[in-house]
């Protein structure tokens, strides 16, 4: 029996003038379409081939050789290419565009745009259909899941809110990226190394772009310590300084960036100005 929305190993049965089909077992056979057969694959009959199952237009069980973008059980970004009132299909690799029902949107979306999904399997017609709806898939807290503080994690930039970005976290849990952790251009779809900022009391995820606590701080004064030294005693860098100027010089947040340069001014190592910092 094959796994529709996953890769399979069939042997090949016999040859056709549209393709070739592939043994199942007691389920019969499946047809490989002849634009579907892998480039300089062995097809003769009793080779063995690995291919994508899933349901064509006409709910048959078909077979590619082609590797989708997802996989069933699976969250990706991917494109929209075409809207209609059926729904909303998304590029998944494959030359049938992978639907997304209108009542799986979470935001509207047009040609173009980017949109991250969680594909299942459809009950009625065991078609693979993706969703938007990533509550419904992803854990939303992480009682369980042994985080700490600075653990490092993987994120797919999800949704944009009022408050920051939603993000999928290690491909099975969401949280909260907050504006005021975000220093670099982020994108919907983008995937970036992280860190865990917080386990909230209610189990839910804080996250951030950049390690925390008084060793980072700690390791970021030494930084600006030395670009001081190395620019005659002066830094064009102040408290009031945009986050995009710190960034780009340091790779930080502005809120890490004043609690390092103010931890140097408690310190006696430097002075403060409305436009720069200069060493003592």
């Amino acid at each position: 029996m094959v796994s529709v929305g996953q890769i399979n190993r069939l042997q090949v049965s016999h040859h056709v003038d549209f393709g070739l089909y592939l043994d199942d077992g007691d389920s019969g056979e499946i047809l490989l379409p002849r634009r579907e057969i892998p480039k300089n694959a062995d097809t003769e009959p009793g080779e063995w081939l690995d291919v994508f199952i899933y349901y064509d237009s006409e709910d048959r069980i078909v077979a590619t050789g082609r590797t989708p973008k997802v996989m069933l059980g699976q969250f990706a970004s991917l494109q929209v290419v075409d809207i209609n009132r059926t729904g909303i299909f998304l590029d998944w690799g494959l030359s049938k565009d992978l639907l997304m029902p209108h009542s799986e949107e979470k935001r509207p979306v047009q040609v173009g745009d980017s949109v991250v999904v969680f594909v299942y399997q459809d009950v009625h017609t065991g078609r693979l259909v993706a969703s938007a709806q990533l509550d419904r898939f992803a854990k939303s807290t992480v009682e369980d899941a042994g985080y700490a503080v600075n653990d490092p994690v993987k994120l797919l930039v999800a949704e944009r809110t009022d408050l920051g970005f939603t993000c999928l976290v290690d491909k099975q849990y969401l949280g909260l990226l907050h504006h005021y952790e975000v220093f670099q251009p982020v994108r919907i779809g983008q995937r970036l190394p992280g860190y865990i900022r917080e386990v909230r009391e209610d189990g839910r995820l804080s996250l951030s772009l950049q390690l925390q606590g008084q060793e980072v701080r700690d390791h970021l004064s030494e930084q600006i310590l030395a670009a001081l030294a190395d620019n005659d005693g002066r830094l064009e860098l102040s408290d009031k300084s945009s986050a995009q100027a710190i960034a780009e010089r340091f790779g930080v947040s502005k809120g890490n960036y004043k609690k390092a340069i103010g931890q140097l001014y408690k310190q006696g190592l430097i002075e403060i100005f409305p436009t720069h910092i200069e060493l003592k």
